[in-house]
């Protein structure tokens, strides 16, 4: 197995030392690119396909069909409707058995690998690898090769000038044969002390696909007596900030950067697997259900992909692999998290025909967070609480098309009546619990 350095946590003095180096600026204002063009208003009576919404679309970067300009991605299937990245952080392969175990827990892209690592363990078994190439089983015709690795958290290991030189010196190196380029950042790209002309310019400037970690369930931030609500664009009071909706949040933010061109990107996010450094004890850490929601949270506020981080380097529970560990020792402390978030994994998996066409603008309520779709005859409505009140009871109120309609709860084996006004209930038990709804 492969072991990796810690992931950096941008502390305070790193935040003000860059501030100083780079100067402050002013943030701009900021105009998202306009959405798609909206469904024409053909509304399907009760008992009909639904085939559309008169709905405004939320504005996006195309979904799959994005990977069609990268000859090598296009090839592996990623513009397939059906194919949705879930990228695992240093788990390596040295079998097809352990390619298997991996890709049943619904992990099917990699970053991070040890330089003797067979081409053929990728191309066999339907997985893919980002990053340099490892050995001579590598060539311009790897096609499961889709990607090369610009750099992980530039924007914390340097100081703006010399970070920016090294995103350029990346960018002419890589992008070769049909591959995308990808990068990763840190809580400094949408720390609102940190310059906004920086921070756009990592995000837009070098890569065509970028991903944030900030693990608001196990990073000491949420704890501290200086605690500042306005520190990130979420404007999360304290109380919230350790919860999943965080991490849907933190896309909100990333998606505000990356706005900022107006051309989008895929964006991913980073979620704990089972702790993200920083808190030197156990008494930090994701539940299964906090992991699973902090993902669903990250879908519902558009994530094109998932990244999970598969190290625990604190507490009582460590982990250089923390996937493979399991593999190997199925009572391994973090079994439950794992099987849970390889439980998680295959349902997206499952809805990603769903998941990956362009959503709808809609409030279904107070108190919630939600993501409308349609696909294939239904509307499908991913939701949890949002980041400002209390998991619970909720109330939804669905468009004037969707009323007098059947709501079901996938993969919960129940229906919940919807009222004659449009309106349904359904309770939220944690602030990590998240509900899909088909109405059909």
């Amino acid at each position: 197995m492969t072991t990796t350095r810690p992931r950096l946590l941008a502390a305070a003095s790193t935040i003000a030392a860059l501030v100083l180096a780079a100067g402050c600026t002013t943030a701009p204002t900021q105009t998202p690119p306009a959405s798609g063009p909206s469904a024409a208003p053909t509304a399907a009576a009760p008992g009909q396909p639904i085939t559309s919404l008169s709905l405004e679309r939320i504005p996006w970067e195309g979904g799959p069909a994005y990977y069609k300009k990268f000859a090598k991605a296009d090839a592996a299937g990623w513009s397939d409707p059906s194919f949705f990245p879930v990228l695992i952080w240093y788990n390596g392969i040295s079998s097809d058995a352990e390619a298997q175990y991996d890709k049943k827990m619904g992990f099917n892209t990699y970053v991070g690998m040890d330089k003797g690592t067979d081409y053929g363990l990728f191309q066999r078994n339907g997985l893919f690898w980002i990053g340099e190439k490892l050995n001579d089983s590598f060539n311009a015709q790897s096609t499961n090769w889709v990607g090369d690795f610009l750099e992980d958290e530039a924007d914390g290991r340097f100081e703006p000038k010399p970070g920016l030189a090294q995103m350029a010196k990346r960018k002419a190196e890589t992008g070769k044969e049909g591959r995308f380029r990808y990068s990763n950042f840190t809580q400094l790209i949408m720390n609102r002390d940190f310059p906004t002309g920086v921070a756009e310019d990592y995000v837009n400037n070098y890569s065509d696909v970028v991903s944030m970690d900030m693990y608001f369930y196990t990073v000491p931030y949420c704890s501290q007596a200086g605690y500042n609500p306005a520190q990130y664009p979420a404007n999360t009071g304290q109380k919230y900030c350790r919860t999943a909706a965080s991490y849907g949040r933190t896309v909100d933010a990333l998606r505000l950067r990356d706005a900022a061109d107006g051309k989008l990107l895929p964006l991913w996010n980073f979620v704990e697997i089972y702790n993200g450094m920083g808190s030197g004890n156990d008494d930090l850490k994701v539940t299964p259900e906090q992991a699973t929601g902090a993902a669903m949270s990250s879908i519902i506020h558009e994530a094109r992909g998932l990244a999970w981080f598969n190290q625990s380097f604190t507490g009582q529970c460590k982990g250089t692999s923390l996937v493979r560990e399991v593999q190997m020792n199925p009572n391994h402390c973090a079994a439950a998290n794992v099987n849970a978030v390889g439980a998680f994994n295959n349902q997206v998996h499952r809805l990603a025909p769903v998941i990956n066409t362009q959503s709808y603008k809609y409030k279904f309520g107070d108190g919630l967070d939600t993501m409308l779709k349609v696909h294939d005859g239904a509307a499908y409505v991913f939701a949890m609480v949002d980041n400002a009140s209390d998991p619970g009871q909720r109330t939804f109120q669905v468009p004037d098309e969707l009323k007098g309609r059947t709501v079901e709860v996938v993969d919960e084996n129940r229906t919940i009546p919807m009222n004659g006004d449009g309106t349904f209930t359904d309770n939220f038990a944690q602030e990590s619990s998240y509900h899909i709804y088909r109405i059909h």
